[in-house]
C-alpha cells in the first residue's frame, strides 16, 4: 500500500533528520523554534484570560464582550494558527519527505504574525474594528506566505499523496479569513450572524481540524514507531471529513437543523473510523507509550466525543422550547471540548515529540553524541505525564459537569463554586506543568546529558 510504505519511509526520514550523514536530503533552514514556543505562550495567556471569563460568568459578573473576543483571537490566531502553520513549515519536510528548502525571512514572518495578532487584540479592546481588519491583513499575508511554502512541500511529498485534501483545508482557511475581514469592515451587516458562523467553522473545522486529521495519520505512527493500521480506511475518512464539514457549514448558512444533523452523521461516521484506525495502530504497536502518544490519543477521543455532543445539541434544538435549557455556559463547555480537549491535547502531544527532536538536531551535530541528549530531553517531557494529561482532560470534562449542574442548582450554589475552582485548578496545573517542562528542556544543554548530576 502506498500509505503503508510511505509511513515506513517517513519514520526513516525522521531518523535521518537526527543524523548528520545525509543532511543534504533535508532542508537547511527551518523556522525558528520561537514560532512554536511563542504560539504556546499565546495559548497559556489566553487560557488564563478564559478562566477569568469563566469565573465572571459563573459569579454573575460577566466581563465585557471585547474580553471574550481578545481571548478567542489570542488563542486561535496567536496560538493555534501560529503553531500549526509554523509547525507545518518546520516538520512537514521530515514527516513527508519533501526535501523542500524553507523560507529565509522567518524573523519578518514571525514579527508580522505577532504584530498582526497584537493589532487585532488592541482593536478589539478599543472597539476600533478598522484596526482589527487592517491587522488582520498582516496576519493573512503572513499565513498565506507560510501556507504557500507548506503547500509546495505537500506537492513534493511521497508520504501523503492526497493533495486535494490539503487544498480543501487551505481554501477553508482563505474563506474563513475572508469572512473575518468582512466582519471587521462591516461589509455584510444584514448577514452578520451567517458570516460569523462561517468565519468560525471554516477556520476551526475546515482548516484546523482537517489539517490535524491529515497530519495525525503520519504523526502518530511516527511517534509509536509503527505503521498505520489501515491506509485504505484513512483514505475513506479523508473523503468523509471534508464532506461533513461542507454539509455542516451549508446547514448553518441555511439555518437548517436537519442539514446540520445530516452533517453530524457524516462527521460521526468519519470520526469513528478515524478514531478506530488510530486506536488499532496504537494497539498493534510495541511502543510503551509516552507523553506525546498519550496526548495525541486522548485528543482523538475528545474529537469523537465533541462530534457526539454536537449531534446531541442539534437534537436538543429540534423541539421548541429545547428539551434541555442551553445557555452560554453550556456553549462554553461544548466548544472547549474541542478547543482544549482535542486541539490543545494534540498540540501538547506534537510539542512533546518534536521539541526534543528539534533541540537535539540543532544543538548536537554528531549522531553518536545526540542519542543520550535526545533521551534526556524525552525523559524531561515524559515526567509527571499522568498528572499533566489527567489535569488537562479532567479539567476539560469538568467544564461539562459544571454546565450540567446549572440544570439543577443555581449559579450561586456552593456546588457550582467547587466545580468551577476544581476545573480551574486542574487546567492551570496541567498548563503550568507543561510550561515548566518546556522551559527545563530548553535550558538543558548537551553537556548536561553527559553529567546528569550537574
Amino acid at each position: 500500500m502506498v500509505w503503508q510504505s510511505a509511513t515506513d519511509k517517513a519514520r526513516q526520514i525522521i531518523f535521518i533528520f537526527l543524523s548528520d550523514k545525509k543532511e543534504r536530503m533535508l532542508p537547511r533552514h527551518y523556522p525558528p523554534i520561537t514560532f512554536l514556543l511563542t504560539g504556546f505562550s499565546w495559548l497559556v495567556l489566553s487560557s488564563i484570560l478564559g478562566l477569568a471569563i469563566l469565573v465572571g460568568l459563573v459569579r454573575g459578573t460577566p466581563l465585557p464582550p471585547w474580553v471574550r473576543l481578545v481571548h478567542v483571537h489570542a488563542a486561535l490566531v496567536g496560538g493555534v494558527a501560529q503553531m500549526l502553520l509554523g509547525g507545518l513549515q518546520a516538520f512537514l519536510p521530515p514527516l513527508l519527505m519533501t526535501g523542500q528548502k524553507q523560507l529565509g525571512s522567518h524573523p519578518v514572518l514571525f514579527l508580522t504574525v505577532n504584530a498582526g495578532t497584537v493589532g487585532m487584540l488592541v482593536g478589539f479592546w478599543l472597539h476600533q474594528y478598522i484596526v482589527v481588519g487592517t491587522a488582520g491583513f498582516l496576519v493573512i499575508g503572513a499565513f498565506l506566505w507560510i501556507a504557500r511554502d507548506s503547500w509546495a512541500g505537500v506537492q513534493q511529498s511521497l508520504a501523503s499523496p492526497n493533495l486535494w485534501y490539503y487544498a480543501v483545508a487551505l481554501l477553508a482557511l482563505l474563506g474563513g479569513l475572508a469572512c473575518g475581514e468582512t466582519l471587521a469592515f462591516a461589509l455584510a451587516q444584514e448577514s452578520y450572524g451567517y458570516v460569523r458562523l462561517a468565519h468560525i467553522h471554516l477556520i476551526l473545522l475546515g482548516f484546523v481540524t482537517l489539517v490535524i486529521i491529515g497530519t495525525m495519520y503520519n504523526l502518530l505512527p511516527t511517534v509509536l514507531n509503527t505503521s498505520l493500521s489501515s491506509p485504505r480506511l484513512a483514505q475513506f475518512v479523508l473523503i468523509l471529513m471534508p464532506l461533513g464539514v461542507a454539509v455542516l457549514i451549508g446547514g448553518f448558512m441555511n439555518s437548517s437543523v436537519p442539514i446540520e444533523m445530516a452533517a453530524g452523521g457524516i462527521l460521526f461516521v468519519g470520526g469513528t473510523l478515524y478514531t478506530v484506525n488510530l486506536f488499532r495502530t496504537w494497539m498493534a504497536s510495541t511502543h510503551k507509550g509516552n507523553a506525546a502518544s498519550d496526548h495525541l490519543l486522548i485528543g482523538t477521543f475528545f474529537f469523537l466525543f465533541t462530534i457526539i455532543l454536537g449531534v446531541l445539541v442539534g437534537v436538543n434544538s429540534l423541539s421548541n422550547p429545547p428539551l434541555m435549557p442551553y445557555g452560554r455556559l453550556h456553549l462554553v463547555a461544548y466548544t472547549h471540548m474541542t478547543l482544549v480537549g482535542f486541539i490543545i491535547n494534540t498540540i501538547m502531544g506534537a510539542l512533546s515529540h518534536f521539541i526534543p527532536m528539534r533541540l537535539a538536531a540543532s544543538r548536537v551535530p554528531s549522531e553518536k553524541k545526540r542519542g543520550p541528549y535526545l533521551d534526556r530531553l524525552t525523559t524531561i517531557m515524559d515526567r509527571w505525564r499522568s498528572v499533566q494529561i489527567g489535569g488537562l482532560s479532567l479539567g476539560t470534562m469538568g467544564l461539562g459537569v459544571l454546565a450540567s449542574l446549572t440544570w439543577n442548582v443555581p449559579l450561586t450554589s456552593v456546588y457550582i463554586r467547587i466545580a468551577t475552582w476544581t476545573c480551574l485548578g486542574l487546567l492551570l496545573s496541567s498548563l503550568i506543568l507543561f510550561s515548566v517542562k518546556l522551559a527545563t528542556a530548553l535550558g538543558r544543554q548537551p553537556e548536561d546529558s553527559v553529567h546528569p548530576s550537574s
